[in-house]
């Protein structure tokens, strides 16, 4: 069993049920290797915590930064929740050490794996978010989003999503995604903008702004995290 005890201290949550960080911290290797343990893996609890994080990044952006447009946030908001980003904060809370791996995914790497450390962390943020609520997760998100934002930010990490979204394609389809204006509303001087990215005929995301420009930019953004859940599962 890890020392859940040194991690509740990192995590500043001390946990009422802490059967729940003890599923957060369970990799399906584990059950894998353990059929009769009559125990559950964290793959639930990563969905949930996901969701969170989602939420509670893009609150704590919309309340740092009054006056971004929506496309900018959004760019920021997925680099805050890229695999690499959370598998960051999972470094620094040592949850690698407190993982309950299978034998062979211990010993192929996976405390390292930035995938499942991403996964872990996300399951760690949905048992925080069962067990204590969103008081208990924010404080601990915006210790970890607040340095790692100001790094995004003075390497522009966030400023161009479109071209790494094109990077990503390329890389995995050998397809160049192309951008459609779906909807134009608003009169001439205050037009709002949605915009989707296709690879192929396939939607891979939408985004809002005030310029087709923001638009492209945001929906590239929301499109590299479903490019990260499709790396995820590979």
């Amino acid at each position: 069993m890890p020392d859940l005890d040194s991690l509740e201290e990192r995590l500043g949550v001390t946990f009422t049920d802490r059967s729940l960080l003890v599923r957060a911290l369970t990799h399906r290797s584990y059950i894998n290797e353990n059929p009769d343990a009559n125990e559950q893996d964290n793959e639930r609890l990563e969905f949930l915590g996901d969701a969170v994080l989602d939420f509670v990044v893009g609150s704590y952006l919309y309340h740092r930064f009054p006056d971004m447009d929506e496309g900018e946030l959004t760019a920021l908001r997925a680099a805050l929740v890229r695999t690499r980003s959370l598998a960051e904060f999972a470094q620094q809370m040592d949850i690698g050490a407190c993982l309950r791996l299978g034998y062979g995914e211990d010993e192929s790497g996976g405390r390292q794996r930035l995938p499942t450390l991403c996964a872990a962390f996300e399951a760690v943020v949905g048992a925080i978010y069962l067990d204590q609520g969103l008081d208990a997760v924010v404080p601990l998100v915006e210790k970890l989003a607040a340095p790692a934002l100001e790094r995004i930010m003075a390497s522009s990490l966030h400023k161009d999503p479109k071209s790494e979204f094109q990077v990503w394609a390329q890389a995995a389809f050998n397809v160049t995604p192309h951008y459609e204006v779906v909807r134009e509303e608003g009169p001439d001087h205050d037009k709002w903008f949605t915009v989707q990215v296709l690879l192929g005929d396939d939607v891979w995301g939408q985004g809002e702004g005030r310029s087709k420009q923001s638009a492209a930019q945001a929906a590239a953004s929301n499109a590299m995290l479903r490019a990260e859940n499709h790396d995820r599962a590979a």
